[in-house]
């Protein structure tokens, strides 16, 4: 039963654009990427909700969104986040500077080491 329903998610999510994009989740109405910046090893989750962070381009044919991510690890830089989203919010283009964009399984593992240490 748990299967069906999962299979069931994974296809309104595909026919509705909640998913299919590397390193990025969506819950919800939240999207979730997953950025290590290039000075320390990091890895950080930033939250991108779609419903109130999203700015209409000027040309109005799309969304776009700029958000600044920062760790408590005073050596890490701080990383600009840009995506621009199509009119059904999925993502055209994206671009992380002064950092990559990683996995969530990146994350998990990064978290894991974290609460090991």
């Amino acid at each position: 039963m748990t299967a069906v329903i999962r299979m069931l998610g994974d296809s309104l999510r595909a026919l509705f654009g909640g998913g299919g994009q590397p390193g990025a989740d969506r819950d919800g109405r939240a999207l979730w990427v997953y950025v290590r910046p290039h000075r320390c090893d990091d890895v950080l989750r930033v939250r991108i909700d779609m419903m109130n962070d999203l700015s209409q381009r000027d040309d109005g044919d799309g969304y776009h969104v700029r958000k600044l991510a920062s760790s408590a690890n005073y050596r890490c830089n701080q990383v600009e986040l840009e995506l621009d989203f199509d009119r059904r919010r999925r993502i055209e283009r994206r671009e992380a500077h002064g950092g990559s964009f990683v996995e969530r399984e990146d994350w998990e593992a990064w978290q894991a080491a974290q609460s090991s240490s």
